[in-house]
């Protein structure tokens, strides 16, 4: 093994000589692009902007947030965090482009106040947004501790299609004033002043309470904007103008296997790298610009480690000295088969049973999902139905809950991986019947680990009119796959986790009670783990698992915990159970079972189940039903029911 570790150091390094002399030159990946320093500290006269701010204690914070093709959408970028003390007064610079074709008011920035949190962390909470331009019908700013009466502007739009958005462009100084207890903003470029003026204090929404600090951040949606200035240090510091060396990477998208014969250029495209530069200034670097070793060759089976190499500083020139990062993954004749599980999130409710909680006002835990996973969830969905938006939200985070993405049920979302997706829903979805069928929607998730640096999303709702939506995200990229979750959160809803079948009392009788149907694709395998109580008079008092097809008219086979069933598919299979199971022993122990119960799609037109069960007596039993034959791999649902019995999934 030391001679193996000795010569892989030989092959590194080797490789690390030839990429630095063949990196090449003339990217323009990053352009900073910013005003000139001296230039910016100017201290303009304002033409209607009320008194001049005494820029003379401003520092440099020289960067750009939005892509300069003005294509960044929503939610998408984000200034650096600026925090704001009680008693502080913030002033800002910065250049606020705007596209020459844009035809939308709203097509400027918005700043986000919040409380001392980071974006995504289980406390994280909004005052509201403020944007630049004024539209008192539209949303021009918003959020429950935002008055839309204490805003001022000398130009107010009556549509977001109205011309003048290009008045918003050039050089904005923005101002957030603390010192007199309340909250002070004022936007402007000297054309249009916009100002909110709020004497009341601030509510602390913050957890420690002896913690008053707020905090802002600024969103581009089709523009960019160039930073020029701070008088308060942001979090991570301040950006000189001075071009930057890259330092490090973080790499995201390796898939964890590769089939023999890939490329290796065609295997990596989904990676990426966020790349560390001087000053602590990140950037994030697609796969065209990165440069693949696969040590020791892609020819063989087995584990491979990837090299990869970035050789150019923040403004796109040759680095003094390229940078390099690894990551393992496996040569492979077969791609490993896709599973599921089915999961219940915790807590079991989130929101108020009126629907009065406010957007990311309540989580559930985080679900990991491994590479090839696809983790289901059912949930009702309960509705203030008030907008579009007031239903469940599903959020793609890493451990640490910073974001990939975040996707609603209504064909929306944001983040960095959303931008790469393809939202799809069912054709002609009438928004005005959607809306209400929504309140007590039954709903079924599917969120997917490809294993390749992407990720699905699909839901299906199950309406209050009988109706079945579908919504789904498929292909959101730039997804590290060895470390990937999801959590649910709301915005005028509340969402109720089923995680029971049956009357506790085990006195719903056969068919009395179903769980919803889950789907298997095509060769896959789905788990779902429960506790089986039982009645303890027959057999039969026990869990049933149902196969069938997505609207229940095709019933493929039926078969239950004792070594039965029925069903054109269940003629063909074969039961099995262990060789010795006293029924008199079992059936006392299946009231409290712990029960694995395993549903497998073979893709051919059959299917298996076996299930384990771990009676209270701590003996552990075990049913299977293989060769299930007349299935349709394409229409291929399961759900469970009850006779004197009922479940609780886990």
């Amino acid at each position: 093994m030391k001679y193996i570790n000795k010569l892989a150091s030989v092959f590194l390094f080797a490789t690390l000589g030839v990429f630095a002399l063949t990196s090449c030159e003339g990217s323009d990946l990053y352009k900073v692009g910013a005003p000139d320093w001296l230039a910016g500290m100017g201290g303009e006269e304002e033409e209607e902007g009320g008194d001049e701010e005494d820029l003379s204690g401003q520092m440099e914070d020289v960067y750009t947030i939005g892509a300069t093709d003005f294509s960044t959408g929503w939610w998408q970028q984000f200034s650096k965090y600026y925090v704001i003390p009680e008693a502080t007064k913030w002033i800002a610079q910065f250049t606020l482009n705007i596209n020459p074709s844009a035809s939308n008011t709203y097509k400027n920035f918005a700043m986000i106040i919040c409380n001392d949190e980071d974006r995504g962390a289980t406390n994280y909470k909004e005052y509201g947004a403020i944007r630049f331009d004024n539209q008192p019908s539209g949303n021009s700013e918003w959020g429950d501790y935002i008055d839309r009466d204490l805003v001022e502007s000398n130009l107010t739009f009556s549509t977001d299609t109205d011309a003048g958005v290009e008045k918003l462009g050039g050089k904005v100084t923005l101002t957030l004033d603390r010192t007199e207890g309340g909250m002070i903003v004022k936007m402007t470029n000297g054309t249009v002043t916009k100002t909110y003026k709020q004497t009341s204090a601030l509510a602390n929404l913050n957890a420690d309470q002896s913690n008053t600090n707020i905090r802002v951040f600024l969103v581009p949606e089709g523009s960019y904007i160039d930073w020029i200035s701070t008088n308060l240090e942001p979090i991570g510091g301040c950006t000189s103008a001075e071009d930057k060396q890259p330092l490090s990477m973080e790499l995201t998208g390796v898939p964890s296997e590769v089939l023999v014969g890939t490329e290796l250029n065609e295997a990596m495209a989904n990676v990426t790298a966020v790349v560390t530069f001087e000053q602590g200034v990140t950037a994030n670097v697609t796969a065209e610009d990165l440069q693949f070793e696969a040590i020791p060759n892609m020819t063989d089976l087995g584990q491979k480690t990837l090299v990869v190499l970035y050789n150019k500083t923040f403004k796109g020139v040759n680095a003094d000295k390229p940078i390099m990062a690894s990551k393992t993954f496996s040569v492979v004749k077969e791609l490993s088969a896709f599973t599921q599980t089915v999961v219940v999130p915790t807590p079991l409710m989130i929101g108020a049973e009126d629907n009065s909680t406010g957007f990311w006002g309540a989580h559930t835990d985080n679900i990991k999902i491994a590479p090839k996973e696809t983790k289901v969830t059912t949930f009702t969905n309960y509705s203030s139905c008030a907008n579009n938006w007031n239903n469940f939200c599903v959020v793609l985070c890493r451990a640490d809950n910073s974001e990939y993405a975040v996707v609603r049920a209504d064909n929306y979302g944001w983040g960095d991986c959303y931008a790469t997706c393809t939202p799809v829903m069912e054709d002609g979805r009438d928004w005005e019947v959607w809306r209400p069928a929504m309140d007590g929607a039954k709903v079924t998730t599917y969120v997917t680990n490809n294993g390749d640096g992407s990720l699905d999303v699909k839901a299906v709702m199950v309406g209050n009119d009988g109706v079945t939506y579908t919504q789904e995200y498929k292909g959101m990229k730039n997804i590290d796959p060895d470390n990937l979750y999801f959590r649910f959160t709301v915005d005028g809803c509340h969402l109720v986790f089923d995680n029971t079948v049956g009357a506790e009392d085990n006195s719903t009788g056969f068919w009395g009670a179903h769980s919803p149907n889950i789907q298997v694709i095509g060769h896959q395998v789905s788990t779902i783990t429960f506790t089986n109580y039982s009645s303890c008079a027959n057999n039969w008092n026990n869990f049933v698992i149902v196969l069938c097809s997505a609207d229940g008219s095709k019933e493929y086979a039926v078969v239950r915990a004792d070594n039965f069933g029925w069903g054109d598919g269940y003629a063909a299979c074969t039961p099995a159970m262990e060789a010795d199971r006293n029924w008199d022993e079992w059936r006392p122990a299946m009231d409290g079972a712990k029960c694995t119960a395993k549903i497998v799609n073979n893709g051919d037109g059959t299917a298996d189940i076996s299930v384990e069960m771990v009676g209270t007596n701590g003996k552990t039993y075990t049913q299977t039903y293989t060769g299930i034959n007349t299935v349709d791999p394409d229409n291929f649902y399961f759900n469970f029911t009850v006779d004197g019995s009922h479940l609780v999934f886990e």
